[in-house]
């Protein structure tokens, strides 16, 4: 943990400006998520090479595309100020297109 911390300390200073905005960027997305994945890490009370191996298997992870709860109030949106039956059809389709 502490050599990776040092490696995103020596990233930021290496950057310096803002010159390397789009770099940071990503870096900050990935330190997000490696802060998120260390939380659940600590969660879960993981120490040691079970901890090492969660957070890295973590990061690798892809995120989720988009959850039904997302889509339903997409298709939701899309069949307002329709009919009930044309709405239900509509909306039928909406979630079983992906």
């Amino acid at each position: 943990m502490n050599k990776l911390t040092l490696l995103v300390a020596a990233a930021i200073f290496a950057c310096g400006s803002l010159a390397c905005s789009g770099a940071y960027a990503a870096e900050n997305s990935q330190q997000n998520k490696m802060k998120m994945c260390q939380t659940q890490a600590g969660e879960k009370k993981l120490e040691g090479q079970a901890r090492q191996d969660y957070v890295n298997n973590c990061l690798k992870a892809k995120p989720a595309k988009e959850t039904s709860k997302n889509k339903m109030a997409e298709c939701n949106a899309k069949t307002k100020g329709m009919s009930k039956e044309e709405a239900d059809k509509a909306r039928s389709e909406c979630m079983k297109a992906s």
